[in-house]
């Protein structure tokens, strides 16, 4: 059994990790995540700091984000959503959405099958 968390190991073991042992990755000066990574799943912790703008983008994985702390507004489909502690946003394949945190926020994104560009760090949208 593993205990690491990190997308390097087999996707077919067990995995017990804390979010204090999960490396934070810096995309920009307002936007950290740390990332575990299933087999078809994965679950990234985001932490947004106030006026932090995420671009429109879409992708085909659907997308589950709960709020923990603060509150984001998200834009979909001419739409805008404010997600806040304690709620939840799916967001369906090949839809695009773009996002801005209205205050620090804290939050848990669920992606299936994992964002394969955020793993190879190709999501350069994010970091600039």
């Amino acid at each position: 059994m593993s205990d690491s968390g990190s997308a390097a190991d087999s996707p077919s073991e067990v995995k017990h990790v804390r979010w204090d042992d999960i490396p934070v990755e810096t995309l920009n000066p307002l936007f950290d995540r740390q990332l575990v990574v299933g087999a078809q799943i994965m679950v990234a912790r985001i932490v947004l700091r106030a006026g932090c703008v995420v671009p429109r983008h879409s992708h085909m994985n659907e997308q589950i984000s709960q709020v923990q702390s603060g509150s984001i507004q998200f834009n979909i489909n001419d739409r805008e959503i404010v997600v806040r502690a304690g709620e939840f946003l799916c967001i369906p394949p090949h839809v695009p959405h773009s996002a801005v945190a209205l205050e620090d926020f804290v939050g848990i994104d669920i992606f299936t099958p994992p964002r394969a560009d955020w793993l190879a760090k190709t999501d350069q949208y994010l970091r600039t």
